[in-house]
């Protein structure tokens, strides 16, 4: 392991003005986004988007691109592979290397991360292609009588385990461990399992003598249910989650890249930027978003070569927006001016 080469690039990932573009989605969510703009998910039309969001000017604020096994595979109509135009933009090519969620035996309604088997060849495999980080997403999910005490362990120890073998193999691991937005939870509930999860987590990065120095986290904000009678203020849910991460994430850890998690655009815009005003935080602060860059772009460009330039326009402006909250120096006019 070459901890001074991990930690620099977990810094680049978290630089100043810049964030991570979660372009991981697997076939069957991508399949969900395009039925929505009404484009055929085929492999052809998958690799087309993502180019359009590569070669765009929005990769200025793009400090790396997670991808899916079949993108970081893919060439370009040109014929250069993907992760080298993400390369040429300035940015790291990244990979998802989890295999999914599924049921966790005798605990209904939750879930555990698969994909252990076979990761060591797997990441060194993805390094040749040319991956410089990793992302390993688990699910946390708040209900009557859930989550247990189990299903957060034993996702943790998944974790743990995962981001060892990232560590060992020279490639830096993002840590997801995401409390879900959705239910009927308010704030305090949301915190309540957060914390839960975090603690747990770093027990056990640090049973698996990970070194926090050569990751970076992507947890949840602290938000209420989407169903929850009692939503929160952009303050509340800043001042919250900021609260909750100072108690369990050691100074050790380069950055945080928060993922949006079903959030609107301006939501999670608005909340990173209010936690960077706060300020007083060990780490660097920023995103690493998925629908909070893409659900714009993608109904700009709705599958049509002629939408290609107001799909980047789109994709890039969100960048922007987002790569200032990053820095604590986004408002709400900003968003009005470019309307």
């Amino acid at each position: 392991m070459d901890l001074a080469e991990l930690n620099k690039v977990a810094n680049a990932m978290v630089a100043p003005g810049r964030g991570v573009l979660a372009a991981d989605e697997s076939a069957g969510t991508c399949k969900k986004r395009f039925d929505a703009i009404g484009v055929e998910s085929t492999e052809e039309n998958r690799r087309d988007y993502r180019e359009l969001l590569f070669r765009s000017k929005g990769m200025a604020n793009i400090s790396g691109v997670i991808l899916f096994d079949e993108t970081i595979r893919q060439k370009a109509k040109d014929g250069t592979p993907l992760a080298k135009i993400i390369e040429q933009a300035g940015s790291l090519p990244g990979i998802k290397v989890d295999k999914g969620t599924k049921p966790l035996p005798f605990y209904p309604g939750e879930l555990i991360t698969e994909g252990l088997d076979g990761l060591r060849e797997r990441l060194v495999e993805y390094r040749g292609l040319g991956a410089k980080f990793c992302k390993w997403r688990t699910v946390i999910d708040i209900g009557p009588g859930i989550p247990s005490y189990y299903c957060i362990k034993a996702n943790a120890d998944a974790l743990a385990r995962y981001t060892a073998l990232c560590q060992d193999e020279n490639l830096v691991p993002i840590v997801e461990p995401e409390v879900l937005m959705d239910g009927d939870h308010d704030t305090d509930r949301c915190y309540q399992i957060t914390e839960l999860a975090l603690k747990a987590l770093f027990h056990e990065l640090y049973l698996a003598r990970v070194k926090l120095e050569g990751m970076v986290l992507k947890p949840n904000m602290v938000v209420p249910g989407k169903k929850s009678a009692k939503q929160a203020s952009v303050d509340e849910v800043a001042e919250k989650t900021l609260r909750v991460l100072k108690e369990c994430v050691p100074a050790a850890v380069p950055g945080i890249a928060f993922l949006s998690g079903g959030q609107s655009d301006l939501d999670a815009t608005a909340r990173l930027n209010a936690m960077n005003r706060l300020g007083g935080a060990p780490w660097k602060i920023t995103f690493s978003y998925s629908r909070a860059l893409q659900a714009a772009p993608q109904k700009a460009w709705s599958g049509k070569a002629e939408n290609i330039a107001a799909a980047q326009a789109a994709f890039t402006h969100r960048a922007a927006m987002n790569g200032l909250a990053s820095m604590g120096k986004w408002t709400p006019e900003l968003e009005k001016k470019a309307a």
